[in-house]
This record gives C-alpha cells, structure tokens and sequence, in this order.
C-alpha cells in the first residue's frame, strides 16, 4: 500500500515512485561528482563545461528518434534499459577509479552517455506514468513523482558532495547500486493500461508528429511554450552564488541554504498537491502561479535580507510546483496514449533547453546590466509572459477542467 489514503492501490506506484526518486537522486549524485572529479583533473573551467554541454547535445540531436521510440517499444522497458546502462556507466567510472585510467575524454564519454538514457528515459518515464495509474488520479500521481523529483534534488547534490568528501569511489558506488535497485523496481511495475504499440511505418512525418500535434493543439502549445518562455526569463537562481557573496555577504552556508529552499518550497508544495488535489479553475490557477513566480524572483533580486530572500526563494519554488502540476496533467491527459511519447519528448526538449538557455541568459544580462536589475527584469520579464499568453492563448485561460480541449 503506497501514499493517499489507499487511493494508490498495489505496489506498481510505489515501485514507480521509488524508481523515480532513486534515479533522479543517482543522476544528481554522478553529476556532481562528474563535474568535481573533471575540475581536479584538469583545473580547467572550460573543461568543466563541456561535461555540461556534452549531457545536453544528446536531448537535442535525439528528440524526434526518442519521440518514435517511446511510442513504439514498451515504455516500462525503456526506462529499464536506461537505468541498466546508467548503472553500467557508474560501474565504470567506479571501476576506472580504482585502476587509474579516468581522464578527461573518458568523463565526457561517460557524461554523454548519461545524457542520452536521460533523454530516453525521461519523456519515457513521463509517457509510462498514465499507464501506471487511473485517469482520475493522474493530477495526484504528478503531484507525487514531482516530489520524488524535488526530494532527488534537495538529496542528491549534498549526498554526492558528502560522498565526494571521503573519495569519487563512494558516490560511484552508491550510484550503481542505486541504480540497480531502481531498474529492479521498474521491471516489478504492472500496468494499468496496455501500451499502444504503433503499426504505421518509421517516416519523417511520423518522426515530426509530436511537434505538428503540439502546434494543432493550442492548449498543449500554450503550456509547453510557457513553460519555456517563463524558465528563459526567470532564472535568477543561476545568479545566487553572486548573491551569496558580493550583495547578501552569506559565503558558501548561506549559498547551500539558498540552493535548497527553492527544492524545499517545490517538495512541500507537490505534498499539499498530492494530498488535495485541484478540482477546478486550472487556467486562472496557472496563470496565478506563475505571477508569483515572477513577483518572487522580483522580491529576491532586490532583497538585501538572507531571510527575506530565502522566503523569496522557498515561494519560488512552491509557485513552480503548482505550474509544472498543471502543466505537466495538462500535457498528459490531452495527449492520446500512442502519442504521449513524441509529445513527451517535445516537452522535455523545451524544459531542458530553458532550464539551459536561462542560466545562460541570467549570466548575460548579469553581465551587461547589473545582477540585481537582471534578477528583477527576469521576473518581471516571466509576469509579462503570463499576461501575453493569457491573451494569446485564451483556451488555456479559461480551461476548468483538465480533460478540457
């Protein structure tokens, strides 16, 4: 028995849920130790981004074929398959550990190959979750894989980090065998619908059918490119380490404390959503979220208080939460079952290029204008957003309910 008041009945859920987590936390865990082994190997800031770049590059050249994949191979195995080879690649990096031959082209391999499972196993993950549990309690099945996502973020940084501290073997171990128990519980989940397997031929149109569907669909086009547009704008917390240091004079604790209260307001808020799911008004709701998004991001880029920045931030992330709920039941529920997989993919190509592209574009108007008129033109930037697409998509304004077309 798993989670609300019995409305999750069995173990598929939980098995899904604890997958999710434990993935999610391997992932950040490797990604840190990834990033600090790189730097005390090579003492080189560009090298440092390229394992960025190099877990990035394989979400953009391979979104159509995940799309096309998703949609016609059992979803449940390809996350399994995913999980396997990324706890193949922490074996590795475990194993070149010991023997002294990790290096520089090596890190990159393993980090390319890392992004490419997240981009399988991501929109797979997403597209599988439908199958897992009812319609009527997918809002709270979102609800609750988001805290996985959120509890995976606050966990996974300091636990790599720790791990790190006493030597990169301990983190790499600990992945594998996260990551072994996560592919174990994915092959342990039974579904609650069939998988609809895809008949018509692998063409370029069928590859390009989850952008056509988005475009023809204007309540799925204003959530994703929402999405994008108000991540591009309002990612202030790509500047907290300048905050940390030069405007509220905390140094590394307070840089830790502000890090994790976004993640600590995101998990409180999707366990309130799971707990009392939203019945109705879903537009207005959405559009009401991201307002606050933005005016927090105002409130924090002008703060001068570490608590006042720290509630800024915590609100920020509650207010996230409540959007990516939205968004993310939206984009579920009104995608057939044998599209979800190019949809998903489509929508993960525009979350992971915002989340990309809007540390970048914070770290340039930083750069031009000033940290702190950054910080506030970004909010005010995603508060403009919501007020367009208010306009621009009246259909996802007025939506009550989240079967809505």
């Amino acid at each position: 028995m798993f989670g609300l008041n019995g409305t999750f009945k069995g173990t598929s859920f939980s098995n899904f849920w604890i997958s999710r987590m434990l993935t999610s936390t391997s992932f950040q865990m490797l990604s840190v130790a990834i990033g600090w082994q790189m730097y005390d190997l090579t003492h080189d800031a560009f090298s440092l981004g390229l394992v960025g770049l190099a877990q990035f590059i394989p979400m953009v050249l391979l979104t159509l074929v995940v799309g096309q994949v998703a949609d016609r191979v059992d979803r449940r195995k390809i996350v399994f398959l995913c999980q396997m080879i990324e706890a193949v690649i922490a074996g590795l990096l475990l194993y070149g550990n010991f023997a002294n031959w990790l290096g520089r082209e090596e890190i990159l391999i393993a980090a390319f190959i890392l992004g490419a499972c997240r981009s399988f196993e991501g929109p797979s993950s997403s597209a599988l979750l439908p199958q897992v549990v009812p319609k009527e309690i997918l809002q709270q099945a979102i609800s609750w894989s988001t805290s996985a996502g959120q509890t995976a973020q606050i966990l996974g940084p300091s636990l790599g980090g720790l791990l790190f501290s006493l030597g990169p073997a301990f983190v790499y171990c600990t992945a594998t065998i996260a990551l072994l128990i996560s592919s174990f519980l994915t092959y342990l989940i039974k579904l609650d619908s069939q998988f609809i397997r895809k008949s018509e031929p692998v063409t370029l149109r069928s590859m390009l059918m989850g952008l056509e569907f988005v475009y023809r669909h204007p309540v799925i086009l204003g959530t994703i490119s929402l999405d994008l547009f108000a991540v591009l704008l309002g990612g202030a917390t790509a500047l907290l380490p300048i905050y940390a240091q030069d405007i509220l004079h905390t140094g590394p604790w307070g840089l830790g404390l502000m890090r994790t209260a976004p993640a600590v307001g995101a998990l409180l808020m999707s366990l309130v959503l799971a707990y009392f799911p939203l019945k109705k008004s879903f537009g207005p709701i959405l559009f009401a979220a991201l307002g606050v998004f933005g005016l927090a991001t105002m409130l924090f880029a002008v703060s001068t208080n570490i608590i006042i920045s720290l509630f800024a931030l915590f609100m920020i992330g509650a207010s996230d939460v409540v959007s990516v709920v939205i968004r993310s039941s939206l984009v579920q529920l009104q995608t057939p079952d044998d599209m979800r997989g190019r949809v998903n993919a489509v929508n993960s190509l525009f979350i992971g290029t915002s989340n990309q592209l809007g540390e970048f574009e914070s770290g340039t108007m930083a750069g031009l204008i000033g940290t702190v008129p950054a910080a506030f033109v970004g909010g005010l930037g995603t508060v403009l957003v919501a007020g367009l697409w208010m306009y621009l998509f009246p259909s996802l304004r007025r939506i009550r309910s989240l079967s809505e077309s």
